[in-house]
């Protein structure tokens, strides 16, 4: 099992409650197709749970 995960924004946080859009750069993604890789830990699981319907997630 890995460690890390690798998130890409796969849809716009336009017409969203501003808290998804303040998770999405919270989490370092700047843009549309954008790609962060974090380390597995609680608090990035939490935050990717409040997002997952914007973003797809890969274990690295």
């Amino acid at each position: 099992m890995t460690d890390k995960l690798k998130i890409t924004q796969i849809k716009s946080t336009i017409g969203r409650p501003a808290v998804q859009g303040r998770i999405i750069r919270s989490l370092g993604i700047k843009r549309m197709h954008h790609t962060v890789e974090h380390t597995k830990d609680p608090v990035i699981l939490g935050q990717i749970n409040k997002v997952s319907h914007l973003v797809k997630v890969e274990e690295v």
